[in-house]
């Protein structure tokens, strides 16, 4: 069961398609770039920070850290500037800073809210072909062509719920499931080159089905269940934990290994990782997101008030 525990990239995909439509709702581009910078920066600038401590302290050749790397993972695209992430789950961050971006550029130009199906059907064309016929690394990362049809889905099923159970969108969501489930032999093959791992191709279908039942399931039982402090705790922490999982839980659980065993000491990391998350989203990430949400707002508006501000010679209208 755990082999297939790599299909939360793909769940995460689904959700935050779904959660970025429901983001975007009813606002404008710039207010959906804030939205979405004080929600990502502030934690990574955070996690990333540690995690580059930790490394660096721990000093172990198997995970290097420099002040190089940590410059250029300060834009959150380390690659581009030649150096490799803090951690090596910030690559689907990349992928969701793409995903960002065409959305921004959607309702800059207003296409979100009047062709937001037709922008669906265009991607997951240019999805399929990419992945089964041409193979195009640049447009898989463009297009997010691997993974566009779980990020479509997602959006689709936010469309159909509030807005419109039309035939079309009910057939463009076929579609993206459909694709996606084509899409995760790019993982399979990932996973069998470099790993030697035969993933079940019908049990990759069954999960993907799964994952797209449970958010489907999810969105419609939502006004049933109320909000507790801790489901909002929980939802708040997964972000750091995502960020600070990885090479921080490697050092962990093979420190702790020799001295408690590997049980244990996994376990123990994982209590440890969800107090730490815990901790930075409530005395961290919080607070600086509340006071940047606040600045750049007024950044925003004030920018707005002199680019609309008429001319000294303009007449009121009539």
């Amino acid at each position: 069961f755990a082999l297939y525990g790599y299909l939360g990239v793909n769940l995460f995909f689904l959700i935050s398609g779904f959660v970025i439509a429901w983001s975007a709702e009813n606002r404008s581009w710039d207010q959906f770039a804030i939205a979405r910078f004080v929600r990502l920066y502030p934690g990574f600038l955070f996690c990333m920070t540690i995690t580059f401590a930790v490394l660096t302290l721990a000093g172990t050749p198997l995970l290097p850290a420099s002040f190089s790397q940590y410059v250029a993972n300060l834009s959150m695209f380390a690659p581009a500037f030649g150096q490799p992430f803090m951690d090596g789950v910030y690559w689907s961050i990349v992928l969701e800073l793409v995903f960002y971006g065409w959305i921004t550029l959607a309702l800059f130009t207003g296409l979100f809210q009047k062709r937001k199906l037709e922008l669906i059907f265009i991607w997951l064309a240019i999805s399929a072909l990419n992945e089964f016929f041409i193979g195009s690394g640049g447009a898989r990362l463009l297009f997010l062509t691997e993974f566009g049809p779980f990020f479509a889905a997602g959006v689709l099923v936010h469309h159909i719920h509030s807005h419109d159970r039309s035939v079309p969108a009910l057939l463009l969501l076929a579609a993206a499931f459909l694709i996606s489930c084509g899409t995760l032999s790019v993982t399979q093959r990932w996973m069998l080159g470099h790993y030697g791992i035969a993933v079940s191709s019908a049990n990759l279908v069954f999960a993907n089905a799964v994952m797209h039942a449970a958010l489907i399931g999810a969105v419609l039982l939502r006004h049933r269940v109320r909000a507790s402090a801790l489901t909002l705790a929980l939802g708040g922490l997964t972000y750091p934990l995502y960020l600070l999982h990885q090479e921080i839980g490697y050092l962990a659980i093979n420190a702790a290994t020799p001295i408690v065993g590997k049980w244990i000491a996994a376990l123990g990391c994982v209590v440890l990782m969800l107090f730490i998350s815990w901790a930075i989203w409530r005395t961290c990430e919080r607070p600086v997101q509340r006071l940047l949400r606040f600045w750049l707002g007024r950044v925003v508006d004030a920018g707005r008030t002199r680019f609309h501000r008429p001319s000294a010679g303009a007449q009121p209208a009539e």
